[in-house]
C-alpha cells in the first residue's frame, strides 16, 4: 500500500463525539484478533496477539456476546475502542478485510493499538473543548486537536510510525491545564482543595464521600466503596475503577470519564453518568 496516499480523518465536532464510539458493525473485529489477552479473572484462556479469538465468528460477530461475563470474558465487557476499530476497518485500510487480503493482517493488527491510543486523545481534548473554562486555552486545544485527527487520519505506514506517548504527553499537559481551570471555579464556590492524585485507594471506604472537584487522576480505586459518593467536577483521568461500588453515586460533569472505565466498575439505576456515556448492561446483574 503507498505511503504517499492521505486517508481522510474522521470529522469531529466540538461537542460530538459520535465519531469516538465503537461501531462493532463496521469493524473486522480488530480487538478480537490485534491483542491478546492471558487466563485471569477477566479472561477464561490465552490468545497470543494476532490470533483470532475462538469466539469470532465469520461475519465478525461473537459467538458468546450475550453471555460473556458467564463465560469468564468479563474483560471483553469492558473494553472500549473509541471508535478505532471502524477507522482502522474502513478509514485507514479502506474496507479491506484480513481474512480476504492476508497481506494487510499483520500491518492492520500493528496499527489498531496505535489508532486506539490516538482515539482516546481525542476523546480527552473533544471534551476539553466543551468546557466554557478552557476558553483561554481553547486555540491550543484545538491545535491538539487537529494535529491528533492529522495523525490519525495517516496512511497505515504513519500511524504505524507514530510517536504517541510524545503525542501524549504535549496534548497532557493541555489536559491537566483544562482540569486546573475547571475545578477552580468549584474552589471559588466555596469548595475545599482535594488532591488525591496517584493515590492508592484499594477498597477505601468513601460511602457518600465528597469528592466534587477533587483530583483524583490516575489513583487505585480497585473494589473502592464509592455508593453515594459525590464525585462531579472531579478529575478522572486513568482512574482504576475495577469492581469500584458506583452505585448512587453522581459522577455528572466528572472530567474525563471514558466508558471503560464505568464498564470496569459496578453501579445501579440510580448512578448518574455524564450524557456522553452508556450505562453498562450489565450493571445490577454481577
Amino acid at each position: 500500500m503507498s505511503s504517499e496516499r492521505e486517508v481522510v480523518a474522521l470529522p469531529l465536532l466540538e461537542d460530538d463525539r459520535a465519531a469516538l464510539r465503537a461501531d462493532c458493525g463496521s469493524c473486522f473485529g480488530l480487538c478480537c484478533v490485534a491483542l491478546a489477552f492471558s487466563k485471569s479473572s477477566d479472561f477464561p484462556v490465552n490468545k497470543d496477539a494476532g490470533k483470532p479469538c475462538t469466539n469470532l465468528q465469520a461475519d465478525f460477530r461473537c459467538g458468546v456476546h450475550s453471555e460473556l461475563r458467564d463465560k469468564g470474558y468479563r474483560g471483553c465487557t469492558v473494553y472500549d475502542c473509541f471508535g478505532a476499530g471502524q477507522h482502522v476497518s474502513q478509514g485507514t485500510f479502506e474496507g479491506r478485510d484480513w481474512r480476504k487480503d492476508p497481506a494487510t493482517a499483520r500491518q492492520m493488527f500493528e496499527v489498531f493499538p496505535i489508532m486506539r491510543q490516538l482515539h482516546e486523545l481525542l476523546w480527552y481534548v473533544t471534551e476539553a473543548l466543551t468546557y466554557p473554562q478552557t476558553r483561554p486555552i481553547a486555540a491550543d486545544l484545538k491545535r491538539a486537536l487537529a494535529t491528533t485527527e492529522r495523525l490519525a487520519g495517516g496512511t497505515p505506514e504513519a500511524v504505524a510510525a507514530t510517536d504517541v506517548a510524545a503525542h501524549r504527553q504535549e496534548v497532557n499537559t493541555l489536559l491537566l491545564r483544562t482540569s486546573e481551570l475547571v475545578r477552580a471555579e468549584h474552589l471559588r464556590k466555596g469548595g475545599k482543595k482535594k488532591n488525591r492524585r496517584g493515590a492508592d485507594l484499594f477498597g477505601a471506604r468513601l460511602k457518600g464521600a465528597d469528592l466534587k472537584g477533587a483530583d483524583l487522576r490516575g489513583a487505585y480505586l480497585i473494589a473502592a466503596d464509592l455508593r453515594d459518593a459525590d464525585l462531579r467536577a472531579a478529575d478522572l483521568i486513568g482512574v482504576d475503577f475495577r469492581d469500584a461500588d458506583l452505585r448512587g453515586a453522581d459522577l455528572t460533569g466528572a472530567l474525563f470519564l471514558t466508558q471503560t472505565q464505568v464498564n470496569a466498575a459496578r453501579g445501579d439505576e440510580r448512578t448518574k453518568l455524564p450524557k456522553s456515556l452508556e450505562r453498562p448492561s450489565h450493571w445490577g446483574s454481577d
